[in-house]
C-alpha cells in the first residue's frame, strides 16, 4: 500500500520549496525552479495532498498540479501565520509548516474561484485602484484652485467640460503646467476606467446569477458583476451568515469568562465587495419600503453608521436567498417574483 504523503509548497515568483511529509513524520525538502514544474509533477502520486499559500501565481500552480493529486489546499496566508506562530517551533520554514498542518487538517483554506470570476475580480480591483488615483488627482486640482481663491463643487471635475474649463484659467506658468499635466492624467484615467467598466459589464453578464441580481432594484450591471466576482459559487456558503462573515460585515465577538460582547465588524474579505454592497443597499432602500423602514428603525436607535451596516447585512441576506433560490424579481420594491421564479 502506498504511503500517504502531505506536501507543503512555499511558492515564490520564480521558484518553490517542497516539503514532503510522510505519515511517520519524516520530512524531505527540495528546491525547484518554477520552470521545472513539469518534472515536479511527474514525481507526484494520485494519493498526495498538497498545501500552498495563496499568492499571485497560486492559480497557475493549482491548475497544473490538481489533476495529478488527491487534493490541493489553497491557504489564507494571514490566517496561516497566526496559526503557525501560535506554536513554538525551532524550524520557521513555511513549506515544512504547511506540510505539518496539512497532515493535521488544520489549514485555513481559501476558495479557488472559477477562472471567469477570478478575472473579473482582478479587473474590478484594478478599476478601484484607478478610481482612487483619479480621485486623488481631482483633489489636487481642487487644492490648487482653492489656493487661488477658486472654489469648485466636489464633483465639478467629473465632466470633460469642467476639465477644459480648468485649462482655460490663467495662472503663473508653473501652476498652469502642473494643472495641464494633472488634467491629462485624469483624462487618460477616465478612458482606462471606461474600458475596464465596459469589459466588466460585458463579461459579468455571463456569470451565473447576474440576471437574478440585476432584477433587484438597486443593483446595476456593474454592481452585480462586482458582487458575483466576490461571491463566486453561492453553494460554497451553507447559510447567509457564512456569506456575511466572508464579506466581513459580522461583529467581532469577545469572550471574557461568562461575558460575551460584540464589537465592530470584522472587515475580513474584500473591501471593494463591502463598499459595493453598501452602495447597492443604500440605493435599494430608496425603492423598497421594507428596507427603508428597517434602516430608519435602526438609525433612530443606534445612529446612521450602525444603520448602514445593518442595512447592508439585511440586503446581503436578500442577495443570498435570491441566488440560492434562483429568484428573479418582477417587482422588487413589492417583493413580487417573476412567474418563472415562483
Amino acid at each position: 500500500m502506498e504511503t500517504k504523503r502531505y506536501i507543503g509548497i512555499d511558492l515564490h515568483r520564480n521558484c518553490f520549496t517542497a516539503c514532503v511529509r510522510l505519515e511517520n513524520g519524516r520530512n524531505y525538502l527540495s528546491e525547484w525552479k518554477l520552470e521545472e514544474l513539469p518534472r515536479f509533477i511527474k514525481k507526484l502520486r494520485a494519493s498526495d495532498e498538497i498545501a500552498v499559500e495563496m499568492t499571485g501565481n497560486t492559480r497557475f500552480f493549482h491548475q497544473a498540479v490538481a489533476p495529478h493529486v488527491a487534493r490541493v489546499v489553497a491557504v489564507d496566508p494571514n490566517q496561516f501565520k497566526v496559526i503557525s506562530q501560535s506554536v513554538k517551533k525551532t524550524d520557521p520554514h513555511d513549506a515544512r509548516n504547511l506540510a505539518l498542518y496539512l497532515a493535521k487538517d488544520l489549514l485555513p483554506e481559501v476558495r479557488m474561484k472559477e477562472k471567469a470570476e477570478a478575472q473579473i475580480a482582478s479587473l474590478t480591483q484594478t478599476r478601484d485602484t484607478l478610481v482612487k488615483l483619479r480621485t486623488a488627482l481631482k483633489n489636487k486640482v481642487n487644492n490648487i484652485l482653492a489656493a487661488h481663491g477658486i472654489s469648485l463643487a466636489k464633483e465639478a471635475l467629473s465632466s470633460e467640460k469642467a476639465l477644459a474649463g480648468v485649462l482655460e484659467m490663467r495662472f503663473d506658468e508653473m501652476v498652469e503646467l502642473e494643472l495641464q499635466v494633472i488634467v491629462e492624467q485624469i483624462r487618460a484615467l477616465n478612458q482606462s476606467i471606461g474600458k475596464l467598466e465596459q469589459t466588466i459589464r460585458d463579461r459579468g453578464q455571463k456569470l451565473k446569477g447576474h440576471s437574478n441580481l440585476t432584477s433587484i432594484k438597486g443593483i446595476g450591471n456593474l454592481g452585480a458583476s462586482i458582487l458575483l466576482s466576490v461571491i463566486g459559487d453561492i453553494d460554497d456558503f451553507a447559510d447567509e451568515g457564512k456569506l456575511a462573515a466572508y464579506f466581513g460585515i459580522v461583529p467581532r465577538v469577545q469572550n471574557s469568562n461568562e461575558t460575551e460582547r460584540s464589537g465592530r465588524i470584522t472587515k475580513r474579505g474584500t473591501k471593494l465587495g463591502r463598499t459595493t454592497l453598501v452602495q447597492c443597499a443604500l440605493i435599494a432602500k430608496r425603492y423598497s419600503p421594507y428596507l427603508a423602514r428597517y434602516y430608519d428603525k435602526i438609525k433612530s436607535r443606534r445612529g446612521a453608521g450602525k444603520a448602514i451596516i445593518a442595512l447592508a447585512r439585511k440586503f446581503l441576506g436578500i442577495i443570498y436567498r435570491t441566488l440560492k433560490n434562483n429568484w428573479v424579481f418582477e417587482d422588487f420594491p413589492n417583493f413580487v417574483l417573476a412567474e418563472s421564479a415562483r
